[in-house]
């Protein structure tokens, strides 16, 4: 039985669990590593989503234009240094009176939101007692939520205008990560690698490409359709005549980022602020929402992102919401490709014990 795949692997969850449940009753002793672990994480995230969509660039330069590795680097950063500084120049200016404009008319917007529901509450006499005290409750939850996202928008910017340190650090860390992941990447596969002997090393090297291309094609195509995602809802928005077009349609294109409930995340600002400034508008919005989705569904993730996950809708909400308790939104961004990468050693790992017992079949007979 110890020999069992199934037993084996038991096993071996119970003892992660039980080193996970010992880490957290002694974690206070990791707190300095914790703290330096924090600090680096979102640099480290960042600098690793560049890489990724630039090590075409950085090939294509090498192999094709016969740069140097360091020239190529040079051009990658001047590139997304340039790219950066056209994006702030066009789009910078009306983003920020968007903001400021939002800001602005938050108190404004929460007083009309409390008419509108006070228009629905007049009617909440004509339902069942039952169905009454679960709509006074949910309208209580509801209420506060909404004014806490309303009045913190302007409070949530100064926080981020607060937050100097942090963003000069990442600022900092960023360039830092991507340029020694540019430069160094090849070296890392090698390095593990040659912790392992005979047919383990081939292996490990086939597991980490394999973990390699997952990431690429995961996050290359996440990117890429939410992009796509973004300008398809700014021009629904601006044909419509939505207020705060642009702020709602970049909202939209960083929350296609995660998978499944992206999209429905993004469209409730739009939908709130479509009734507040004429009712009919939101329907408006969620044609425009529900045509997005259509055409990247159909045409574009097919073609950008092939086959990178192959996971069932189901295993998507349970995996995001499963991440989102234990590590709030970082966990959310970061749960499909860490199920991905798991997925993918699992795999590798099942297929090198059918090759081994294969090849005991064939030494047996």
């Amino acid at each position: 039985m110890t020999n069992k795949l199934w037993f084996q692997l038991g096993v071996g969850i119970l003892l992660a669990m039980l080193i996970i449940r010992l880490f957290a009753e002694i974690r206070s002793i990791f707190n300095p590593i914790i703290i330096i672990a924090q600090t680096i994480f979102l640099p480290l995230l960042i600098g690793g989503v560049l890489f990724y969509l630039f090590l075409p660039m950085l090939k294509k330069l090498e192999r094709r234009w016969k740069f140097k590795r360091w020239a190529s680097i040079l051009t990658i950063v001047g590139v997304i240094v340039g790219a950066l500084w056209i994006f702030v120049s066009i789009v910078g200016p009306p983003l920020t009176a968007q903001v400021n404009e939002l800001a602005d008319n938050s108190p404004e917007m929460w007083d009309d939101i409390q008419k509108m529901s006070k228009n629905v509450w007049n009617q909440k006499d004509k339902l069942p007692d039952e169905a009454e005290k679960t709509i006074n409750d949910s309208f209580t939850a509801a209420q506060t939520k909404i004014k806490n996202i309303i009045v913190g928008i302007g409070t949530g910017i100064f926080n981020i205008l607060q937050g100097v340190f942090q963003v000069v650090l990442v600022l900092i860390l960023v360039p830092f990560f991507l340029i020694y992941m540019l430069k160094d990447h090849e070296k890392l596969a090698p390095f593990i690698a040659k912790f392992f002997h005979g047919d383990k090393r081939q292996w490990v090297r086939k597991l980490l490409a394999d973990i390699d291309s997952t990431l690429q094609a995961y996050i290359r195509g996440q990117v890429t359709v939410s992009v796509f995602v973004g300008i398809l809802l700014l021009i629904g928005y601006l044909i419509i005549g939505l207020e705060y077009a642009l702020l709602l349609a970049i909202f939209g294109m960083f929350m296609n980022v995660i998978p499944f409930i992206g999209p429905y995340i993004s469209v409730i600002p739009a939908l709130v602020i479509a009734l507040l400034q004429e009712p009919k508008m939101a329907i408006y919005v969620a044609i425009i929402m529900l045509v997005a989705q259509q055409v990247e569904s159909n045409f574009i993730s097919p073609r950008v992102m092939s086959r990178a996950l192959d996971v069932h809708p189901l295993t998507v909400i349970t995996v995001i919401l499963a991440a989102g308790n234990i590590a709030g939104f970082i966990g959310i961004l970061v749960a499909m490709p860490a199920y991905a990468v798991g997925k993918v050693i699992l795999k590798n790992i099942y297929a090198r014990r059918v090759e081994i017992r294969e090849a005991v079949t064939k030494e047996v007979e």
